[in-house]
């Protein structure tokens, strides 16, 4: 393996020693999914709890699947006899394989792995070891086994086992190679029935490649086969095995070189450097190469390049466009098959994301993946032949698909049943905001509100912008040059274009300019803005373009904050748009979905150090705003003192609120003051005050301080990686929000969607 540098200057290798040895060794660890937090639980958890549902599984093996986690998990098994890039180096050489291999199971498609590495090579050995799990695991995935015994240990093992058995080295490098295959043909406007196939290599991989090509239509006589003893030829000995001699061929040619000529595809898993470009100029027009060698292809893409300019080029390394990688399937196959109970992975599911692999390629390139590629990403061409391993519009195409297929081919058996909940699903995995935001969302699509960003130029803005018009979320205006803008979305490769799909006020040019300097003017005359001063905030702060085309009800909402302090924003929405009625202050809510759950957090953005009555008013708005989403809200008053343990300042302000919150808002399920503890444990508040308000654990975390409440946000964002919808903005006459610079495009959708409704509710 190459030992290049990474950014911090470490070689690679020292960079993964240091990966995997801290801060603890490996990759992988078992989380409980069910609380053992006191002896009932664990009465549950073991014995006596246990046996009911052994009684159960005994009399009905089926029910395992939901009494058990069989159901979502996979074995990831190798012999470490075939590792990519080190050879035959054992099985415990390989487990930081195995470990890498199910972590991506997890990261990708939350399937659950563990990973065994088994001390055997003999296939009937290694057969019946593997079989033997079928009690353990809703499927098999084998990994790094040589050819050619990997393709007899899949055979019996398939034959033996009612659970999927997919050896990922074959399968996973084929559908992938397959969908990259069916894209350069139709930029190459070929029919796959037409096209001459010429490999390098004949393992396992090359060989489920050809297995698989043949299934989408290329013809068996038009597939040259050459390895380390040349072609594979009729008649030859040297090498050949019951898999090959498929594909042997009736001819006097013996090399590479000679059979190279007029062929459309080269299918390269061997060795670097065995295409020469003297070979690449020979092939057919628009050459398709896939130079899948690793660390170092069979030809370098610049090479390839010269000597045809027209081929198009897929690679192994990621630092190169067209990379097939096969974490861009495997977790997505087994995430359907798993999903509908499939007894193995066939021919038709292998299609199916063969398919949905192809056609993603073709779709509109998501902001993830333009992130993951330095914010810039391709659209279908022959840069952009497959998906990226970044696209985590993945999971939605490949996994309903080859569920699908399972379904059509009688293997599933938990067929689904609505499959539209099952998306939903899958996309509340995708976008952990998914599933809180639904009734958001459901509720804009029926709004189609006017929502202005004042940072209409930024990616952000735009990528959100083309969502929220396919879904018909809402009405984005953008500020900004409307010829920056076109040329952005064109480059980010978005459809959509100024004055065709959406509305663009130009600060450069907007004929109402001196309409909004007068009634800028009118509103700041008076607070220490000039004239002169007025007219150069109308024609440069945006945030001020964007709260005057509120304020004149030329837009419902404003999102603003992408840029710049959130302070200046705030500034600019309260001198414009001002506060709604019988509200005295403003104050920020966000919302973190976390491994815990959903959970409100105010005010972490506004008010330094809220008095009593600017808490309870807070309370009040936010849980308006919880209550939007569906949820009831649960209040908690946060505080160092727990219901009187303490007489801080902060303990007795707290103290104050919730008495306040009594009166002014008696139907508030709300309690406090209570440390963070007692809030998000009903279990433990019982402890300390059994008659408390709160009837569950608290989801409105009301915190004393601005700096409490900021610090907890981040705090809790960063250790437990948690998804932050907001700020949301508390307070002002018509819905404002001001969001922070690290916010995602999925972040800005979110609040885009959040406002439109807010506008509905008003």
């Amino acid at each position: 393996m190459s030992e290049r540098n990474d950014p911090d200057g470490l070689s690679i290798n020292e960079s993964a020693m240091f990966y995997h040895r801290y801060p603890r060794p490996g990759k992988l660890e078992i989380q409980p999914t069910k609380p053992l937090a006191n002896q009932r639980d664990l009465a549950m958890a073991y014995s006596p709890g246990v046996a009911e549902p052994c009684r159960v599984i005994a009399a009905d093996p089926g029910a395992a699947l939901d009494l058990t986690a069989r159901g979502n998990l996979v074995a990831v098994v190798s012999n470490g006899t075939a590792v990519l890039g080190l050879g035959n180096i054992g099985p415990l050489a390989s487990k930081p394989v195995m470990e890498g291999k199910a972590v991506l199971f997890k990261k990708f498609a939350n399937v659950d792995v563990f990973d065994i590495e088994i001390a055997e090579t003999e296939i009937d050995r290694v057969v019946n070891v593997v079989a033997a799990l079928e009690p353990t695991f809703g499927g098999i995935n084998l990994e790094d086994i040589k050819a050619p015994e990997c393709f007899e240990i899949e055979a019996q093992l398939r034959a033996r086992m009612g659970i999927p058995v997919f050896h990922d080295d074959q399968h996973g490098t084929a559908i992938i190679v397959g969908a990259a295959i069916l894209n350069g043909l139709e930029l190459a406007d070929k029919k796959i029935e037409d096209i001459k196939v010429v490999t390098s290599g004949a393992g396992a991989a090359a060989l489920a490649c050809l297995n698989l090509l043949v299934l989408l239509g290329v013809k068996r006589e038009n597939i040259w086969i050459t390895d380390i003893d040349g072609v594979a030829y009729k008649g030859r000995e040297a090498s050949m095995d019951r898999w090959k001699s498929v594909y042997a061929q009736e001819t006097e040619l013996r090399t590479l070189a000679e059979v190279i000529e007029g062929a459309d595809v080269f299918l390269g898993l061997s060795a670097a450097n065995v295409l020469k470009p003297e070979m690449v100029k020979r092939m057919g027009p628009r050459p398709l190469i896939m130079a899948l060698a690793n660390p170092n292809p069979e030809i370098m893409p610049k090479d390839a390049q010269e000597a045809r300019p027209d081929a198009l080029i897929c690679t192994g390394r990621s630092d190169f466009p067209n990379q097939v990688n096969n974490v861009i399937c495997f977790p997505y196959i087994f995430r359907g098959a798993l999903d509908v109970g499939a007894t193995q992975i066939t021919e038709e599911m292998k299609m199916a994301a063969v398919h949905a692999i192809a056609a993603l390629a073709r779709e509109e390139p998501s902001e993830i993946v333009a992130k993951a590629y330095g914010g810039v990403a391709n659209t279908f061409g022959p840069d952009y032949l497959i998906p990226t391993p970044f696209d985590q519009r993945l999971i939605l195409r490949i996994a309903p698909a080859v569920a699908q297929a399972a379904m059509d081919c009688g293997v599933a058996t938990r067929p689904i049943t609505d499959f539209e909940a099952y998306l939903d699903g899958l996309s509340r995995f995708v976008f952990r905001s998914g599933l809180v935001m639904k009734p958001i969302v459901s509720a804009a699509k029926s709004s189609k509100r006017r929502v202005i960003f004042a940072e209409g130029e930024d990616e952000r803005v735009l990528r959100a912008t083309q969502i929220a018009l396919e879904d018909d979320l809402a009405v984005p205006i953008l500020i900004g040059r409307p010829q920056v803008i076109e040329s952005r979305a064109e480059r980010f490769g978005l459809k959509i274009r100024p004055d065709r799909d959406f509305e663009v006020v130009n600060p450069l040019e907007d004929p109402r300019y001196r309409q909004y300097v007068d009634d800028y003017f009118a509103l700041v005359g008076r607070r220490g803005v000039t004239p002169e001063a007025a007219r150069t905030a109308v024609r440069t702060n945006t945030t001020v373009i964007a709260a005057l085309a509120v304020r004149r009800n030329e837009a419902d909402a404003l999102i603003c904050g992408l840029e710049g302090r959130y302070e200046r924003h705030l500034r600019d929405i309260r001198n414009v748009i001002g506060p709604a009625d019988n509200v005295r202050h403003f104050a920020g809510l966000s919302l973190l979905l976390s491994s815990y759950g959903t959970v409100f957090l105010t005010d972490t953005h506004v008010t330094e150090n809220p008095t009593a009555e600017e808490i309870a008013e807070t309370t009040v708005q936010a849980a308006r705003h919880v209550s939007r989403f569906g949820i009831k809200p649960r209040a908690a008053l946060l505080s160092s003192s727990n219901f009187g343990s303490l007489d801080t300042e902060g303990a007795r302000k707290m103290r104050e609120a919730v008495k306040i919150l009594s009166r002014i808002a008696p139907d508030l399920e709300v309690d406090g003051e209570m440390q963070g503890d007692s809030a998000l444990s009903t279990e433990l508040r019982e402890r300390v005050m059994p008659s408390s308000r709160l009837t569950g654990d608290a989801n409105l975390l009301v915190f004393p301080s601005l700096d409490a409440a900021n610090i907890a946000l981040n705090l809790i964002r960063v250790m437990d990686d948690a998804l932050h919808v907001g700020p949301i903005l508390l307070g002002p006459a018509k819905p404002a929000h001001i969001l922070t610079p690290s916010v995602t495009a999925r972040g800005v959708l979110n609040m885009m969607t959040l406002a439109a409704v807010e506008v509905q509710d008003s």
